[in-house]
């Protein structure tokens, strides 16, 4: 039915979703569910990648520095192709550079058609997009630590650690550079917890969700 609805609307400018999540939640295969149900791209670290081939940069200067706020603290010993020596600032390669031209991927991958974007900040960048749906996911602490747990091949409290460390970075990049809140839902259209109907439903619900708030804008 949501389907049907979105496939018969005129022809709308590009559907865009985008999409927050918690670290084990599922928020990246819900993404990608979202992307096959709309017949879209999904875009993750292939923002990455297409920052890098925009910028001349290097794609590995982007995955490094990959949604975390402290970019020179990872920078200082790494070698960038176009950068000599103690030429950061002469060069424009710089924190708030790099969150430049990753926008600016991601603005021009949203003007050329309809996708999916995960995290980076997505939905600021994109705020002005007529047709931009924006969701957060999230998920019981129990199922996240037991998804980071298999991922990485570690103990509870292990994977405990790895998603408090990854998402103290993650709210941080997010809150310095929206000047919001990372998962509240005033930051959101719409923050659903993915345990109360699982991956497949939570996509449905979240589909739904969308199909109606396009259809409510036109």
């Amino acid at each position: 039915m949501c389907f049907f609805l979105f496939i018969t609307m005129n022809k709308p400018d590009n559907i865009i979703i985008c999409v927050g999540r918690q670290l084990g939640s599922g928020g990246h295969i819900i993404a990608k569910q979202l992307a096959e149900t709309f017949d879209c791209k999904l875009y993750d670290r292939e923002v990455l990648e297409l920052a890098a081939q925009q910028s001349g940069f290097s794609t590995k200067v982007f995955e490094q520095n990959d949604e975390k706020k402290g970019f020179f603290e990872s920078m200082f010993h790494m070698h960038v192709p176009f950068v000599t020596d103690g030429s950061f600032y002469d060069n424009g390669l710089s924190q708030e550079n790099l969150f430049r031209l990753q926008s600016d991927a991601i603005r021009k991958a949203a003007d050329r058609e309809s996708g999916v974007f995960v995290g980076r900040c997505a939905e600021y960048v994109l705020r002005n997009m007529p047709n931009m749906v924006s969701v957060f996911v999230t998920a019981d602490i129990d199922e996240r630590i037991a998804r980071v747990s298999e991922r990485h091949d570690c103990t509870a409290d292990e994977a405990r650690k790895i998603i408090e460390q990854q998402e103290s970075r993650r709210a941080s990049y997010y809150n310095y550079y929206t000047g919001k809140e990372w998962g509240h839902s005033a930051s959101y259209d719409l923050c659903v917890n993915a345990s109360r109907l699982g991956i497949d439903g939570t996509q449905k619900f979240i589909a739904d969700f969308v199909c109606q708030a396009l259809a409510k804008k036109k």
